[in-house]
């Protein structure tokens, strides 16, 4: 059922209520009132029912189904009144649940528009602009310096630096050399270079994580809602009790007066407005969830699973650790290599430039040589900050990690090493998921094994998979087993789109990650702060705990009022009152999921 069409089912409703009470009261035809609203009413409920039957045979369990059957048989005899408050009830319910399950109809338009729409094509030697589905295998391409890589391809002419970080997770540029392969979405640094197209535009790597996004989101979920759990029990007890009342008495309209104190709004209307709820007190603590149900998932979630780059560390390298030889001071090494550095634009220039801002000396006659290292005169000696074998003819060991080689007049002075800040609030997160029933938590990583493995020791991750690309993080959600399930994601990049739709959850770091990212995601945390998806599953966990509450409590006042309706007491009419107030009391119970923390009350509402 859309939600149009629910939208115009309750105003159809309306109308006929309106159209009845005008025929009754107004000009006291109470059979014409009678008739528009059995005809109409008896319509609409019946459109209801064929979507109930196709919602069985799919194998879920509507919670409509007992109203539906009060409804027909009110009007079958003749409390006509009370199947108009029934139907209205039921309308507006399933009208409410729209409204509550604001579903993440994400059509990647930021991810589509991001994506490389024209390619520098090499023809006779001539630069022609093309539209990217022009490019065919084998055309040569120029890809000039900061534009996106339009198809994956080989490098055949020059050198430079790529940022694959929004693709693979690795946050350090990579530099690429004549014979080296490129991918499309990537991040050309500061030169030129001309490639040679491997795969057309739909073959190429971000054309394939758009695609992941949409198969990953036209595969079903398979999850209950809480609502149609309690309804399987609840509407069984309600045809007994509604059975028996009718065979005892003999009087087929004692079956209608039990049924219509057995509708089931409670359920209709206390879960949808406990999450709606819920989903407020989320976003006064800057985090988007976009449906109901995306509620109760992460209320239920076992297996959390986490991106590195941006999500569990800042997303930027810093400067790490400082080695200096030959007489010189770690601090000499870091303003030589900054001072060197600081008209770049690189990356690793800019973690230089951050890392010591006010004592950086002046340099003169910079040289940049691509993918190896700048050149520069700083207080009339030459400085060489790059890679070992361009600052010096000595023999240098290379670390394993980011780093930068100094020399002074061609003779080596140390190094200045880079590492991608941890997020201080990462490890308490950990924790406190795990405190909360989290049965694994992994880090799912683009990035190399070492680093991976070394973050995730320091944060408390129980799994790590490195090294892994788009579709091989969809792999690994993919086969989390059902008893580990429901399994949320984390991540923040466009590398990140395909599993944060794979998931059952997905979460996206908002605050400074790629748009595409959020688009597919069912939660967006809109600060730049990792505890708020612990925060998340609080909220969601105390949310359910309250529509849970609030469940019960219509049910069992309803199973009282249905013992007593058994007994003939409770005309049809009066009934269907009597739901009013039930209808009050759990929705009054489900609004306390709003409330929260004396704390969370101070911020300022998400706009």
């Amino acid at each position: 059922m859309n939600k149009l069409t629910n939208y115009m089912r309750l105003i159809g409703v309306l109308i006929v209520a309106v159209i009845a009470l005008v025929l009754q009261f107004g000009l006291h035809l109470p059979l014409y009132a009678q008739i528009v609203i059995s005809t109409l009413g008896s319509l609409i409920a019946l459109l209801m029912f064929i979507d109930m039957v196709k919602t069985l045979r799919s194998g879920k369990f509507g919670v409509d189904l007992l109203a539906i059957t009060a409804v027909i048989a009110t009007i079958a005899v003749g409390e006509y009144w009370a199947a108009l408050i029934v139907l209205l009830m039921l309308t507006g319910g399933d009208t409410l649940e729209d409204y509550a399950a604001n579903k993440a109809n994400s059509e990647l338009q930021s991810l589509l528009e991001n994506s490389p729409q024209s390619a520098h094509l090499l023809k006779d030697d001539k630069m022609v602009d093309v539209k990217i589905d022009q490019v065919t295998v084998g055309d040569r391409i120029v890809v000039k310096p900061g534009e996106v890589i339009p198809v994956d391809g080989t490098i055949t002419d020059g050198v430079t630096s790529v940022d694959e970080s929004s693709l693979t997770g690795e946050s350090r540029p990579i530099d690429k050399v004549v014979g080296s392969t490129v991918m499309s979405g990537a991040i050309n640094g500061d030169a030129s270079f001309d490639m040679i197209a491997d795969k057309t535009a739909d073959d190429s790597q971000y054309q394939n994580i758009i695609r992941l996004v949409k198969q990953a989101e036209s595969t079903p979920a398979h999850f209950v809602r809480m609502a149609d759990r309690y309804a399987v029990p609840f509407t069984l007890l309600a045809y007994v009790i509604a059975g028996v009342a009718w065979y005892l008495s003999k009087d087929p309209v004692r079956f209608a007066e039990v049924l219509v104190v057995a509708s089931p709004c409670p359920l209709i209307l206390a879960a949808p407005i406990a999450l709606v709820s819920g989903m407020s007190r989320a976003s006064r603590n800057g985090i988007i969830v976009k449906s109901g149900t995306i509620i109760e998932k992460l209320a239920n979630a076992k297996t959390f699973a986490f991106d590195k780059t941006g999500t569990i560390t800042k997303g930027h390298l810093t400067v790490s650790r400082v080695f200096a030889i030959a007489g010189y001071t770690k601090d000499q090494v870091l303003a030589l290599a900054a001072g060197a550095e600081q008209q770049s634009s690189h990356i690793l220039a800019r973690s230089l430039v951050a890392a010591i801002p006010d004592q950086i000396p002046t340099a003169t006659n910079v040289i940049e040589t691509t993918a190896q290292g700048v050149q520069a005169t700083i207080d009339q000696q030459t400085i060489r900050v790059g890679k070992p074998a361009y600052v010096s003819d000595d023999p240098i060991d290379p670390l394993d990690q980011t780093a930068v080689y100094v020399s002074v007049n061609g003779k080596y002075v140390g190094y200045v090493a880079f590492s991608d800040e941890l997020r201080p609030e990462a490890k308490a997160v950990m924790d406190s998921l795990h405190q909360m029933g989290a049965t694994e938590i992994m880090m799912i990583s683009g990035d190399r094994k070492p680093i991976a493995e070394e973050i995730a020791d320091r944060v408390g991750i129980d799994k790590v998979y490195a090294e892994r690309l788009p579709e091989e993080k969809n792999s690994v959600i993919e086969k989390v087993e059902k008893k580990f399930r429901p399994v949320v994601m984390v991540g923040d990049g466009v590398n990140d789109a395909p599993s944060l739709a794979m998931a059952d959850v997905g979460i996206a770091m908002g605050a400074h990650g790629a748009t595409a990212a959020s688009e597919s995601a069912d939660a967006v945390v809109l600060k730049d702060d990792l505890s708020l998806v612990s925060k998340a599953v609080k909220i969601s966990d105390d949310t359910m705990n309250v529509a849970r509450q609030s469940v019960l409590i219509g049910i069992a006042i309803c199973t009282i009022l249905m013992l007593i309706a058994s007994f003939g007491v409770i005309p049809a009419i009066i009934g269907a009152l009597f739901q009013e107030v039930v209808d009050t009391v759990t929705i009054l119970w489900a609004l306390r999921a709003r409330a929260g923390d004396k704390r969370e009350s101070n911020l300022v509402p998400v706009q």
